[in-house]
C-alpha cells in the first residue's frame, strides 16, 4: 500500500495507528490514497527544509524569569524508557536552549532496533471537523522547555555555541518592546525566548486538542504550526484550483483547534491572579503564543486579535475578582455599600499586588503587564460601579459611591497603596469615569438630600408635637430665652450634609446647600399650620404666649444660623430670609393682637365718669403690661423691643382716644381731678414702657401736656400750653382740641374760640418748619359734635335774623 511506502521512506519520525475524528474517514479507498499521494510528497518536500529551524525572538528587558531550565537534560532518560509515547507522538528536537539531548541536526532521534519497532508511518489520518473521541493522549512534555531566559551578554555569546547551530534564532526588537516594564526594581536583563523545532509530521486534530485541553501547550501549539503548515503548502500546490474537500475539512480543524487554543489561553490569563503560583510557568507559553502568532498574522489558517484577545481575559479575570467581592442587600445591613466597597478595595490591591510580583515577569515587555491590569481593573471597576448605581436608594449609598470615586480610589487604601508604588504614577492611580455617569451619581445625590430634608422637616413638627404640644409642657429656657430645638435641629443638619458633601465635592456641596435651603424656605408656613391649629385650642393663655415668644427666638436663631449660606446660595437665602421674616413678624402680630384683645375693654373706661371714680380698670391693664413685660425678658432683644414699641403705641393711642369721643366732660371743677389722675396713669406707663425698652419714648409728653390743657384753672391761660403741644405733635387738628376742650368741659364760649384760633396760628407757623416723623393724632378719629353751635363764631349768629334773609 502507499502508506507502507512512505512509512518506509520517511523513517523514525512518522505516526501510525493514529485516531481520526470519525470512524467513516478510516474507510477511505486505496485508490484516493493515491491520488493524493502526489501532493503530499509535494508538501513535505517544501517542509523538509522549514522544520526544522527555530524561529525566535527578543521580547523584553527585566528580571530573571522564575522558570528555570531545570529541567534539562532529563529528556532522553525520560524517552529511552517511554516506548509508548514514541508510538503515539512523533519526536521533536530538545526545545530548551543548551539541551544535551541527543539528536540529529535534522530534527530525527537515534533510537534503538527495540524502538524503532514502534515508529509508525509518516501518513496522518484523513479526518472531518467531528465530534472528537477515541484518541489515545500522548504523554506530556517535560515541563519548562519553553521558556523565556535571562542572561548576561556572556550568556548570550553561549546561546550561540555549536550545539545550537542546528538551531535558526530569530530575535526581534522594537521601541515599544523596549519600554521599561514593572520588574519589582531588578536590575534589568534580556528575555528572550526560543521556538522549538516544529515537527514534521503534526499529531492528530484529536491528540493537539487533547493536548490543548490537558494544557500541554508547547506540544499542542507546535503541532498546531505544523498542521497550519502543511495545509498552507498543500493550498500553495493547488494555486487557484478548487479546493478539494479534505484541505477544506483541514481547514475547519485548524479553524476548530485555534478556537480550542484561544479559549484555553483565555482561562489561563483569567485565572492567573486566583492562581498565580500555578499559571505563572503556563504564561509564559501564553505569551509566547500570542507573539508567535502576531508574526503569523495574517497567514492562512490562523487567527487574529490575540492580544485583544488578552486583554479582554486580563478583564474577565478581574471581573471575576470584583463578582467575587462580598455584596450583601439594603434589607440585609444599612450600610451594605459602604462595607462592599471597603472589600472591594481590598480585593483590587491584592490582584495588582500578585501581578505586579507574580505574573509580571511572565511576560515580554510589549505586554506592558502592570499598567494593562490597572488600565483593564479601572474599566471593570467602572463597570461594576455603573451597575451599583442602579441599587442605591439612599444618600448614605450614594455619599459612599463618591466618595470611593472621588477620594478612596486613588487613596493609599487602594491604588496609592505603598506596596504598588513606584510603578504606578498619580495619573494613573485616576479612576477616569463618564462626566455624564458621574454628573448622574451627584444629581442622584443632593436630589437625595432634598428628599431627607424635606423628611426631616416634616419630622421636626412631629417630634415638637409629641415632645411640647401633646402634654403642653412649657419651653425650656436657655440662655436667658425661651428656646425649642427647632432652630439648632434644622442648623446641624443642613451643616452636617454641607460638611459631609464638602469632603466629597464643592461644586456638589453648593447645590446641596441651595437645595436644602429651597426645602427649608416652605417650612415656615408648614410650621405655622400646624402651630396654629394646635394653639387655637390652647386655653392657658399665659402659656399660649410662652409659646408664641419661644417660636419668635427659634426662627430668628435659624435666621442667624443661615445667614452664613447667603453666598452660596444668595437666591435661595433671599427666599428663605423673607419666610422667615413673614413668620416671625406673624407670630409677633399675634402676640400684639393677642394683647390689645385683652387689653381693649379696659382702655375703653378709660377717661369716663366710672374712670374717674375707680382704679380697677387702670389696675387691669397694667397688670397686663407687667404680664407681658415679665414674658418679654425671655424674648430675644431685638424683638422684645418691637413688641414693646408696638404695645407701647397701642395703649398711647387707645388712651388718647378716649379723650376724643366726647362721652365725658369734666364740670363742676371735676377737671383737676381727672387732670391729676391723668398725670399719675401717664407716669406709671411710663415706667413700665421704660422698663420693656420701648423706642417710642416721643410718645410720654402727650400725657402731660394734655393733662395740663385738661387740669388749667385759668382758660385763658390754656392758650399757653399749646405750643408744646404742637411742637411733639403736629398732626393735631382743631377737632381734637375741640375734644380735649369738651372734656375739660368747654363746650362753647369766646375763649374756647380763641384757643382753636390760637392752635390754627400756631400750626400755620409749624408747616414752614421740619415736619416730625411720628404721628398720633392723625390715626386717631374724632367724635362728631352733635352741638351744631358749639364751633360757630359769634358774628355768625347776625345771619340767623330774619330781616337778613328777604
Amino acid at each position: 500500500m502507499a502508506d507502507s511506502g512512505r512509512g518506509e521512506a520517511d523513517g523514525a519520525n512518522d505516526v501510525s495507528d493514529v485516531p481520526a475524528w470519525d470512524e467513516g474517514s478510516q474507510s477511505m479507498e486505496p485508490m484516493e490514497m493515491t491520488e493524493n499521494s502526489s501532493a503530499q510528497a509535494i508538501v513535505k518536500e517544501k517542509m523538509h527544509g522549514v522544520m526544522k529551524s527555530f524561529r525566535g525572538s527578543i521580547r523584553r528587558v527585566g528580571e530573571k524569569s522564575p522558570l528555570s531550565l531545570k529541567y534539562k537534560g532529563s529528556k532522553s532518560k525520560e524517552m529511552g524508557n517511554t516506548p509508548d509515547l514514541l508510538a503515539h507522538t512523533p519526536p521533536s528536537p530538545n526545545l530548551s536552549i543548551g539541551s544535551s539531548s541527543p539528536q540529529k541536526s535534522t530534527g530525527e532521534l537515534s533510537l534503538s532496533p527495540q524502538d524503532q519497532k514502534y515508529q509508525p508511518s509518516h501518513s496522518r489520518t484523513q479526518s472531518d471537523s467531528g465530534i472528537l473521541f477515541g484518541d489515545e493522549l500522548p504523554k506530556k512534555r517535560e515541563a519548562g522547555r519553553w521558556s523565556f531566559r535571562l542572561g548576561s551578554k556572556k550568556d548570550k555569546t553561549a546561546a550561540q555555541t555549536p550545539k545550537q547551530e542546528q538551531l535558526e534564532v530569530v530575535t526581534e526588537t522594537s521601541a515599544e518592546e523596549r519600554r521599561p516594564e514593572v520588574t519589582g526594581g531588578a536590575e534589568e536583563a534580556i528575555k528572550s525566548y526560543t521556538l522549538p523545532e516544529i515537527p514534521l509530521a503534526p499529531l492528530s486534530v484529536m491528540q493537539i486538542n487533547k493536548l490543548i485541553e490537558m494544557e500541554v501547550l508547547e506540544e499542542a501549539y507546535l503541532n498546531l504550526l505544523s498542521l497550519r503548515m502543511e495545509f498552507q503548502s498543500e493550498r500553495e500546490a493547488l494555486g487557484a484550483e478548487d479546493s478539494p474537500v479534505e484541505l477544506a475539512h483541514k481547514e475547519k480543524d485548524l479553524s476548530l483547534l485555534y478556537n480550542a487554543l484561544r479559549t484555553k489561553l483565555t482561562a489561563i490569563i483569567r485565572h492567573s491572579c486566583a492562581l498565580p503560583s500555578r499559571n505563572k510557568e503556563l504564561l509564559v507559553h501564553v505569551a509566547c503564543i500570542i507573539q508567535e502568532e502576531e508574526k503569523r498574522e495574517g497567514d492562512l489558517g490562523g487567527m487574529s486579535g490575540w492580544r485583544d484577545a488578552w486583554r479582554d481575559a486580563v478583564k474577565e479575570g478581574l471581573r471575576d475578582t470584583i463578582k467575587g467581592v462580598h455584596l450583601e442587600s439594603h434589607e440585609q445591613s444599612a450600610s451594605w455599600l459602604a462595607v462592599h466597597l471597603g472589600l472591594l478595595g481590598k480585593a483590587i490591591v491584592e490582584d495588582l499586588e500578585k501581578v505586579k510580583t507574580e505574573l509580571v515577569n511572565s511576560y515580554p515587555p510589549s505586554f506592558n503587564v502592570f499598567e494593562t491590569y490597572v488600565t483593564s481593573c479601572h474599566e471593570v471597576v467602572g463597570e461594576h460601579l455603573k451597575r451599583l448605581l442602579g441599587k442605591v436608594k439612599e444618600m448614605r449609598d450614594y455619599h459612599a459611591l463618591l466618595d470611593f470615586i472621588i477620594h478612596r480610589y486613588d487613596s493609599d487604601k487602594i491604588l496609592g497603596s505603598i506596596s504598588l508604588q513606584p510603578e504606578l504614577t498619580e495619573e494613573q492611580r485616576t479612576l477616569k469615569l463618564d462626566e455624564d455617569f458621574l454628573n448622574q451619581i451627584k444629581t442622584g445625590y443632593y436630589s437625595r438630600v432634598q428628599a431627607e430634608m424635606r423628611s426631616s422637616l416634616d419630622k421636626i413638627i412631629e417630634l415638637e408635637h409629641e415632645e411640647m404640644w401633646k402634654d403642653r409642657i412649657k419651653p425650656e429656657i436657655d440662655e436667658n430665652l425661651y428656646n425649642s430645638h427647632i432652630h439648632m435641629d434644622i442648623w446641624t443638619n443642613i451643616k452636617g450634609k454641607a460638611q459631609a458633601t464638602r469632603r466629597l465635592d464643592t461644586n456638589l456641596e453648593q447645590k446641596v446647600v441651595c437645595s436644602c435651603l429651597e426645602e427649608l424656605k416652605q417650612f415656615p408656613k408648614s410650621f405655622e399650620t400646624a402651630f396654629v391649629k394646635w394653639s387655637n385650642a390652647l386655653e392657658d393663655s399665659s402659656l399660649w404666649t410662652v409659646y408664641h415668644i419661644t417660636y419668635i427666638n427659634s426662627f430668628s436663631a435659624l435666621k442667624e444660623h443661615m445667614e452664613g449660606y447667603r453666598d452660596t446660595c444668595p437666591q435661595q437665602m433671599e427666599q428663605l430670609e423673607r419666610e422667615l421674616d413673614g413668620l416671625v413678624n406673624r407670630l409677633s402680630q399675634t402676640l400684639l393682637e393677642h394683647f390689645q384683645t385683652d387689653t381693649k375693654p379696659f382702655l375703653r373706661r378709660m377717661l369716663t365718669r366710672k374712670w374717674l371714680s375707680t382704679e380697677e380698670d387702670f389696675q387691669q391693664l397694667t397688670n397686663r403690661i407687667e404680664n407681658l413685660s415679665q414674658q418679654c425678658k425671655y424674648m430675644s432683644p431685638q424683638h422684645a423691643q418691637a413688641l414693646a414699641s408696638e404695645v407701647h403705641y397701642f395703649v398711647a393711642k387707645e388712651y388718647v382716644s378716649q379723650l376724643m369721643k366726647n362721652n365725658y366732660s369734666c364740670k363742676n371743677r371735676k377737671n383737676e381731678k381727672a387732670a391729676s389722675k391723668m398725670s399719675e396713669q401717664w407716669g406709671e406707663l411710663r415706667e413700665l414702657f421704660q422698663e420693656m425698652n420701648s423706642s417710642q419714648s416721643w410718645l410720654y409728653p402727650v400725657g402731660d401736656h394734655l393733662s395740663k390743657i385738661v387740669g388749667q384753672r385759668n382758660k385763658s391761660e390754656i392758650k399757653n400750653n399749646l405750643k408744646p403741644l404742637v411742637d411733639d405733635y403736629p398732626d393735631i387738628s382743631k377737632k381734637h382740641l375741640s375734644a380735649v376742650l369738651y372734656f375739660r368741659g368747654m363746650s362753647r364760649g369766646r375763649e374756647r374760640q380763641a384757643i382753636l384760633q390760637k392752635l390754627s396760628e400756631l400750626k400755620r407757623l409749624q408747616r414752614s418748619s421740619e415736619k416730625t416723623e411720628h404721628v398720633l393724632f392723625t390715626e386717631i378719629q374724632p367724635a362728631v359734635n352733635t352741638d351744631c353751635l358749639a364751633n360757630m363764631p359769634f358774628s355768625c349768629f347776625a345771619m340767623l335774623n330774619p330781616r337778613q334773609l328777604t
